[in-house]
């Protein structure tokens, strides 16, 4: 039998069981509680120090926007500050982050939504299935091109969509294009893809360098072309006659004269626009009375191959605008410029001339921000159009990583 003071110990040993283990029970839940708060604490800190890198690389876009701004717009080279600038695009830090901003000029470029199929061809591993794809894309009709794809096509896929049928709104639409790959577009290590190449941003403003409105040579009236033109009247009756044109470049016909003729003194007659004069106005006339003139491609900053797909494989002409603008310091200031590229033709001039600009408006810009002390990084990409005022974002993607 248990003595009385058996049983007595048997209780405290039983209540001292189960106060231990009250004891674990409460520290386990202190430890999952604290853990929780260790995670909920860790995600506040990561989502505000992805805040901070966000508004960081923010910072890289607003930067390049100023930059853009400052920049002299009369025309735009490799020798402007938003094309290279260390001071104030690389490394540049901010309260415990650091952003770089790359800025690429979508003028110099070729623009899917203007080219044509034979430049397009011109382009590393285009197919003639992806040109007549792109083509159908783009147009407005049914039609189907010989290797494209219309609404039918589409519609049909295991998820299908509706094609565009219009022009393309961002370059990445191009991935919805029949036979298109990311590898095609965005390249590989071996190569540059298509989006390095192609654009749907590109376009001119319909005015000079001073930013004075052309001159219609559709429209205008003699006395109006010989006064803001600063021409002869003669030459100004001419151009009249000798209307409609298809391109500013219609205007320097193949038997154009290489200088102005002396005059016959009889002031009804008319003169032919010459070569020397039409260099001396192409930067101030116009054969339209649009305030855009879309797909113009700016010759100061295309690479080779954008340019051998713009002059559709015309090495001769391509290699000079090289050496040129390789050798001067601005590049080409202007259309006129083009009159020293002794390979363009005057056939040439009137066939290309109208794909043509030697300034900028719409560039992408790319910031990357990482903060020092979590390593947290972010990167934007904007596509600003400078010729708006205050600038445009014209589209704007955020993507972060960790």
């Amino acid at each position: 039998m248990f003595s009385l003071s058996d049983n007595l110990f048997k209780r405290s040993g039983l209540a001292l069981i189960a106060v231990l283990w009250i004891v674990v029970l409460i520290t386990i839940i202190v430890t999952v509680i604290a853990k929780a708060s260790m995670i909920d604490t860790r995600i506040t800190l990561v989502s505000a120090e992805q805040v901070r890198a966000n508004w960081a690389c923010r910072a890289g876009i607003e930067t390049a926007i100023a930059v853009l701004n400052d920049d002299d717009k009369e025309y735009d080279g490799y020798a402007d500050l938003w094309y290279e600038n260390p001071i104030d695009f690389n490394d540049i830090e901010l309260d415990q982050s650091f952003f770089t901003v790359k800025v690429i000029d979508e003028a110099g470029k070729l623009n899917i939504n203007t080219a044509t199929k034979k430049q397009l061809l011109v382009l590393p591993y285009m197919t003639d299935e992806i040109a007549d794809s792109i083509l159908d894309w783009r147009d407005g009709n049914d039609n189907i091109r010989p290797g494209g794809a219309e609404a039918g096509f589409y519609l049909n896929l295991q998820n299908g969509y509706q094609i565009r049928n219009g022009n393309f709104k961002t370059i990445r639409e191009l991935l919805r294009v029949k036979d298109m790959t990311e590898e095609l577009l965005y390249g590989s290590s071996d190569y540059y893809g298509w989006v390095d190449y192609l654009t749907c941003y590109s376009y001119d403003t319909n005015s000079d360098a001073t930013g004075t409105a052309k001159v219609d040579i559709n429209s205008a009236n003699e006395r109006d072309l010989s006064t803001n033109l600063e021409i002869s009247p003669a030459q100004a009756k001419w151009i009249v006659e000798n209307r409609s044109y298809n391109s500013v470049g219609d205007l320097l016909k193949n038997n154009a004269p290489t200088e102005p003729r002396p005059s016959s003194g009889r002031g009804n007659q008319s003169q032919q626009i010459d070569r020397q004069t039409f260099f001396e106005i192409v930067d101030k006339v116009t054969i339209a009375s649009t305030d855009k003139m879309f797909g113009r491609v700016n010759i100061n900053t295309a690479s080779k191959v954008v340019l051998m797909a713009l002059f559709e494989e015309n090495e001769d002409v391509v290699n000079e605008i090289i050496t040129f603008r390789g050798g001067a310091a601005a590049g080409f200031i202007g259309l006129s410029d083009i009159g020293d590229i002794k390979s363009l033709s005057n056939s040439d001039i009137r066939k290309y001339l109208n794909m043509l600009t030697v300034r900028s408006g719409v560039f992408t810009v790319r910031s990357h921000a990482l903060l020092t002390a979590t390593e947290a990084v972010s990167s934007i990409e904007a596509v600003v159009d400078r010729n708006q005022s205050p600038v445009e974002i014209i589209y704007y993607h955020s993507g972060a990583n960790n």
